[in-house]
């Protein structure tokens, strides 16, 4: 058997965690990934993985194994690609990340105008709000919308958007404006499911970082959802402006609190490092800096 093929289904096991997972991912049973590492173990002569019922381990030559094994498959899969850069085209499949709302609203629109210059690019976009660790080798880009970033992988920024207090015109008037955080606990809130803080909304007031526990009377975890409930005067909104500048440029929705807002949240591109990038991702990398660049214009005219 052809020991790259060995050495890539190992190296999966590893990033995935289990037979199965790699079994399905590669389209064989289960019993040929078993059957694969049984031959690798056997023509080396060490056991690279200890597996049990319950769960799967990699011994210490197991982990060297790993580390080098994947120094080589990564050597191949650069001298595949500077080969395939002599030709005019730039081809392949990218496969990208993203969370959301995000993903929705703005990356499909970026990866329609990216495949009008790069046809021959086939794009795999999945949507999670849930962390990607990209050393596990399933995505070639993770789009994040952060403050915090993983070490150990290129990030480059995209876009940077405030967070912000959002209501409609129609509740303001109806249930007056609140002029510091503390009167938001006495008002309709809605509120996003999926944060880093829970049910805490998190304002700047002299300088410091404070949070107020909202008593939401509508959550989701969808942003459109919510800013479409907020346009229906449902309550206030804590949101990227990015989500509702179009409901801004209407005036459907108005900022409040301005004096409050965090800092601004950065939108990146992360990839992991390598010693040769493909035309696919550093040509995606590029159009998205210069897409968002554009898109900025725009919402910096109205706000």
């Amino acid at each position: 058997m052809d020991r790259f093929y060995q050495i890539r289904v190992f190296c999966r096991i590893v990033e995935l965690g289990s037979f199965s997972a790699v079994a399905k991912e590669m389209g064989v049973s289960k019993m040929q990934v078993s059957k694969i590492m049984a031959q690798l173990e056997k023509s080396l002569g060490v056991v690279l993985l200890n597996r049990t019922t319950r769960s799967l381990n990699v011994t210490e030559a197991g982990r060297l194994y790993y580390d080098k094994g994947k120094q080589i498959l990564e050597t191949l899969e650069s001298l595949d690609e500077e080969a395939a850069q002599l030709s005019d085209s730039v081809k392949g499949i990218l496969k990208l990340s993203a969370p959301i709302d995000f993903g929705s609203f703005f990356m499909v629109p970026a990866i329609e105008q990216y495949r009008r210059q790069f046809p021959d690019v086939k794009v795999s976009l999945i949507l999670d709000n849930k962390f990607k660790n990209l050393r596990e080798g399933v995505y070639d880009i993770a789009i994040l919308v952060t403050d915090k970033l993983d070490q150990g992988v290129v990030a480059r920024k995209i876009y940077s958007t405030r967070l912000g207090t959002y209501a409609s015109p129609d509740y303001l008037e109806k249930h007056g404006e609140p002029t510091t955080p503390e009167d938001l606990l006495t008002h309709q809130c809605l509120h996003y499911i999926d944060t880093p803080h829970a049910e805490y909304w998190i304002f700047q007031e002299d300088g410091k970082t404070v949070k107020y526990r909202m008593d939401w009377c509508f959550a989701c975890n969808n942003g459109r959802a919510l800013s479409h409930a907020a346009v229906m005067g449902m309550g206030i909104i804590r949101a990227p402006e990015l989500s509702v500048a179009d409901y801004l440029q209407q005036g459907k929705l108005v900022e409040i609190l301005t004096e409050y807002r965090l800092t601004d949240l950065s939108v990146y591109a992360t990839y992991l490092q390598r010693k040769f990038y493909p035309a696919k991702l550093s040509t995606f990398i590029d159009f998205l800096i210069q897409y968002f660049a554009e898109y900025g214009k725009g919402i910096s005219a109205v706000s």
